[in-house]
């Protein structure tokens, strides 16, 4: 069955998951500037989803989904029924499309659930990590940890296809200890995902060594010859729209993923440079960041946006002295305010 992985141009590029930073009001402000030819949300527990959803139905003990509905907001978020938190993060709104809901766990009634929300919520697709290195997510198996169990990683995959029929793609990484594309890659292809995005660094490099997009090109090699359908995404120390275009012709992939090069620039995807905007130009940005953050429900740290005000608040002379005065700010009024007092 086609899907919107099918109507993509070549090459493609596409917005990373990263938790605390590719939130609806993230997303919001890079779609308004330049969209990816795909989103990704935060990634989000299966297993939490499915132990905070609603109670079980006493005749078939099937597990309850919440409805999706739309909110009364300016920016008409799709929302849940519920509002806890992990639900929160799947959160978005309609100009974010092709939306993929990313989603972690290792075990296969939880992924399940998971999918079928996703799919129960309005997603076009469904993405599983197998690549995050937190120690407390590989506790569970879960993330990078399922490297090293290739048996279970595509039973997972097999398991979200059969539960849902939303497209599923894999986001992980070319090995565990060291490089093991032959034996791992291999065994995701076989099991006939839409998508697969190569993080080209392995577990034990997490992001302290440059990423090796030579990978790319053995990755590529086995995907034509194990499952030629499946389509292979580069990920990893891609600076801008130019690098990830060349990175893709390089190598032969079909896209490429950007995740830091969107920090302080959601132009990125329109292909423009952080030195391209100017300051003014950012700071408003900044500012309609911090109020779409607040509109967030349930409400989420107003401190998570230090990141972004590091990454906006940069390169320039008197950065530090005003970066110092909107890491106070507590909410997007104090913010303004502290931007305002600077331009006068």
């Amino acid at each position: 069955m086609k899907s919107f992985w099918d109507t993509l141009p070549k090459p493609f590029f596409v917005m990373a998951p990263m938790a605390d930073v590719t939130d609806v009001a993230f997303r919001a402000l890079v779609a308004k500037r330049g969209k990816p030819d795909v989103f990704w949300t935060e990634f989000v527990s299966a297993d939490g989803l499915y132990h905070t959803r609603p109670v079980r139905d006493k005749e078939s003990e099937t597990p309850g989904l919440p409805s999706a509905g739309v909110s009364n907001g300016t920016s008409e978020i799709q929302r849940s029924e519920s509002h806890n938190s992990l639900l929160r993060d799947l959160q978005f709104a309609p100009d974010q499309r092709p939306i993929v809901a990313q989603i972690f766990s290792s075990k296969p009634e939880t992924i399940a659930y998971a999918a079928a929300l996703a799919e129960k919520l309005g997603f076009d697709g469904v993405d599983l990590n197998m690549g995050c290195p937190d120690r407390a997510i590989e506790k569970q198996g879960a993330g990078a940890a399922l490297v090293k169990d290739p048996v279970l990683a595509a039973r997972l995959i097999r398991t979200a296809k059969e539960a849902s029929s939303l497209p599923v793609s894999v986001k992980t990484r070319i090995g565990y200890h060291k490089e093991s594309l032959d034996e791992w890659l291999t065994a995701l292809l076989e099991a006939d995902p839409a998508a697969i995005t190569l993080h080209l660094r392995t577990r034990r490099e997490l992001s302290l060594v440059p990423a090796v997009w030579e990978q790319m090109n053995k990755a590529v090699a086995i995907r034509n010859r194990v499952n030629p359908r499946v389509l292979l995404i580069g990920n990893g120390d891609v600076q801008n729209l130019e690098d990830a275009r060349a990175k893709v012709a390089t190598t032969g992939c079909d896209g490429a993923m950007l995740g830091r090069a969107m920090f302080g620039n959601p132009w990125v995807f329109a292909g423009r440079k952080p030195e391209d905007a100017p300051l003014e130009e950012k700071l408003v940005a900044l500012a309609e960041l911090a109020y779409g953050f607040e509109k967030i429900t349930p409400l989420k740290n107003f401190s998570i946006l230090k990141k972004h005000i590091k990454a906006f608040v940069a390169g320039f002379d008197g950065a530090t002295d005003l970066r110092t005065k909107l890491m106070q700010a507590t909410s997007a009024t104090e913010l303004e305010r502290a931007i305002r007092e600077n331009q006068v």
